[in-house]
């Protein structure tokens, strides 16, 4: 396989990629030996024994490692032994913004035994939010994008845009 190193250049962007079952490390480890910037976000999981605890690493994304390169790379990084291919949004790779993959690294090595847990919120739902100056008000979803959700508050007659993790369906 060719080498996937490349420059510091200001056209590389984070993209998630499947991996086959339970190759998230090894995945990781093959495209830090290929130069390829990646990250395979590991959980801290307290495991019981018998005998003792122990404290385990991981993978909190099962079959997922995110990778830093250019688009031109996609091709060579689909060969890498593992990898089953990138996850798509509309049709396209998914690109993961700088700031989400930065808070999961903070997260992490912040917390242990942590959770994930799939939100989804659809038009039509009703939604309590969760804090800021409508916090704990109910509303009804009109429009779900990747990131947000806007609501219409009818007793208020406004319309709003949160980001979904500030929202509860209820």
């Amino acid at each position: 396989m060719e080498s996937l190193q490349f420059d510091w250049i200001m056209g590389s962007k984070w993209y998630a990629v499947y991996t086959r079952a339970r190759w998230e490390k090894k995945v990781a480890d093959l495209l830090s030996k290929s130069g390829v910037e990646n990250y395979c976000p590991l959980n801290k999981v307290v495991r019981q024994w018998s005998d003792r605890k122990k404290v385990v690493e991981e993978p909190l994304f099962t079959s997922y490692v995110f990778v830093r390169i250019e688009a031109k790379q996609h091709a060579l990084l689909r060969q890498t032994d593992g990898v089953v291919n990138f996850v798509y949004w509309l049709g396209k790779p998914a690109v993961i913004r700088d700031g989400e993959i930065e808070l999961i690294k903070r997260f992490l090595n912040e917390h242990i035994n942590v959770r994930l847990e799939q939100t989804r919120v659809s038009v039509d739902d009703r939604i309590r939010i969760l804090n800021g100056p409508f916090m704990e008000m109910e509303a009804r979803v009109i429009a779900v994008n990747n990131r947000t959700v806007k609501a219409i508050l009818p007793s208020l007659g406004y319309t709003m845009t949160a980001e979904k993790e500030n929202v509860e369906v209820i």
